[in-house]
């Protein structure tokens, strides 16, 4: 199957609008995501003619809305080649599902002195819930920097670990370098449990669970053409077993009584309260769309736009680019002599072109470059290679002004 671009971007009705009346060229969906069509009808519908709570009522619609959540956790098991279902369990985003795994895995088993090893790489959502592991109980962090372009070679994580390592925790692919991290050489290399990010790999790449052999896999649905507030934490069957619960109320329970408490089974066990219902059943509708397209097809469009984007930005000896590892993601982060991240993004948005500026939530991998912001430019599958180009020429507009 080929990828037609064009068709793709007709389903993104706001790729279609006006920005400081230039034509729309946006570049910021490592931040998050556009919505395809097909997602937004399905928000609408639920909303619409299906929408009750889920879970608790014998009624019509309380039952269409039931299926139509739940049929999301098969959806997202295909999608990511989980072996179980019930291994997934929904979550708010990313953040959620780490701060589930900190609270309900890890802080019951690990004790002062054990040793948590993360990559400089990370974004914050996978270091502030392991520093409250440090402040509270005596966690000590054990941290791996990159390469100077940026990668990070597996081996390098391994040798990190020690007796007292309870925990790996690393990105699958930074958001800030596009680094894509071997997860499952880290894996095989150790009994250690391994905890992968997943929240930039999983738009633009195939992910097969079943292979990588981690523990734990988040991914978070406003990166993944989905709505905000949707996404979902992979935790294999041995793990959930080893946790407590994180939030407690309606849901997660079989039985309450005033002297006791009688927790429901995996996943709901994890799952308290109502859910975001028609957020989770918008994150089925852009994951069948995203396989629909065809992952593999999706990554070799990136592929060769990023190919492209690094020839063309390469050749502009005034730019600098934080982190070019060979087999990175369409993601550049940038900075230009003379010139604040800010101001890139201030100049580029005059022009249409949406870019990130900042640390990028990425703090110690800013310090490791020794910056303290860059402008950053994110592809998706929706980009074209004319959108290189108006990058490039709005960026040399910027060398221009500066000079």
């Amino acid at each position: 199957m080929s990828f037609d671009v064009d068709a793709v971007r007709a389903d993104f009705p706001i790729l279609s609008r006006q920005v400081n009346n230039r034509s729309l060229v946006y570049l910021d969906s490592g931040a998050s995501a556009q919505k395809p069509r097909q997602v937004i009808e399905a928000i609408t519908r639920a909303y619409e003619g299906e929408y009750a709570n889920v879970h608790r009522g014998l009624h019509f619609l309380s039952n269409l809305a039931t299926d139509n959540y739940e049929r999301v956790r098969a959806i997202i098991a295909r999608f990511l080649n989980a072996p179980h279902e019930d291994e997934l369990i929904f979550t708010s985003g990313s953040t959620e599902g780490i701060n589930l795994v900190s609270y309900g895995w890890a802080a019951p088993r690990l004790q002062a002195g054990d040793e948590i090893v993360l990559s400089v790489l990370e974004h914050h959502a996978n270091i502030v819930p392991w520093h409250f592991l440090r402040e509270r109980q005596g966690v000590v962090l054990k941290w791996v920097e990159p390469e100077p372009d940026g990668s990070l070679p597996p081996e390098k994580v391994l040798a990190a670990v020690g007796p007292r390592t309870k925990l790996i925790a690393v990105t699958h692919m930074s958001n800030v370098t596009g680094t894509v991290i071997d997860i499952g050489a880290i894996a095989r290399g150790t009994d250690v449990p391994v905890l992968a990010d997943g929240s930039q790999a999983a738009v633009h790449m195939p992910v097969d669970l079943a292979a990588l052999g981690v523990d734990f896999y988040c991914v978070t649905g406003h990166k993944l053409y989905g709505p905000s507030g949707s996404g979902a934490m992979w935790i294999r069957r041995e793990r959930q077993a080893e946790m407590r619960p994180f939030l407690g109320g309606g849901d997660m329970i079989r039985t309450v009584t005033r002297d006791a408490v009688e927790y429901a089974d995996p996943p709901l066990r994890f799952e308290a309260g109502t859910p975001g219902i028609v957020n989770q059943i918008g994150l089925g509708a852009a994951l069948e769309y995203l396989m629909d397209l065809g992952m593999d097809n999706i990554a070799a469009h990136e592929r060769s736009l990023r190919d492209y984007a690094r020839d063309r930005l390469g050749s502009l000896n005034w730019l600098q680019i934080q982190g070019d590892a060979p087999d990175k993601g369409a993601i550049f982060s940038m900075t230009m002599q003379g010139a604040h991240a800010h101001d890139l993004s201030t100049i580029l948005d005059k022009r249409g072109i949406a870019v990130r500026a900042g640390s990028h939530c990425a703090m110690p991998l800013m310090e490791f470059f020794g910056i303290t912001a860059s402008a950053r430019a994110s592809f998706a599958m929706y980009n074209t290679r004319r959108d290189v180009d108006a990058l490039v020429e709005g960026l040399t507009f910027c060398h221009e002004l500066f000079a």
